[in-house]
């Protein structure tokens, strides 16, 4: 392997973590929000 191809899957490597890590608390944020709004009164001035 040459050294570019060594440096662009060390750069996709360290990338991929954050990228995992966030896009998992943005699903759980998404499912979380959608099953209280499940429960939330639709009712505002009652």
């Amino acid at each position: 392997m040459s050294t570019l191809e060594s440096v662009i899957w060390h750069i996709l490597g360290y990338a991929a973590m954050p990228v995992i890590i966030l896009s998992g608390f943005v699903a759980v944020a998404a499912v979380s929000i959608f099953l209280l709004s499940l429960g939330k009164d639709k009712k505002i001035n009652e």
